[in-house]
């Protein structure tokens, strides 16, 4: 139904920055509200942000608020999450993942996205 790749990640110093990108498959993209979830070593996963599905509403963990930009491009079947004045504590695998009903306030819990890419590594240097 929903096949999702993410790209993007990479090695940055402490303050740089990145862009990763989620690629989704199929024309019912849209349907879907649209989060990014991270796991770091040794770590449980954790939310990161949510956007629904025409980009109206947005959710952030307190950790990136203002630091990190949710997006998406339904035209192109794409969500992006901008990274600016990276940490080395946002060092993890990032996963993008695909949720069918259309709420993005609030707490966002794992089980509540059905479909979930296999992850991009992003390692932040100190």
């Amino acid at each position: 139904q929903v096949q999702l790749v993410e790209s993007g990640g990479g090695l940055v110093q402490a303050g740089g920055s990145l862009r990763l990108s989620c690629a989704a498959s199929g024309r019912t993209f849209s349907s879907y509200a649209m989060g990014w979830f991270r796991q770091a070593p040794g770590k449980e996963r954790e939310f990161v942000a949510a956007i629904s599905r025409t980009g109206g509403n947005t959710n952030y963990a307190d950790s990136v608020k203002v630091r990190f930009t949710i997006s998406r491009d339904n035209a192109k079947n794409t969500v992006y999450l901008q990274m600016n004045s990276l940490k080395p504590e946002d060092t993890a695998v990032y996963y993008c993942a695909a949720k069918p009903i259309d709420i993005v306030l609030g707490y966002q819990r794992a089980d509540e996205y059905s479909y979930w890419g296999q992850g991009t590594q992003v390692t932040v240097s100190s």
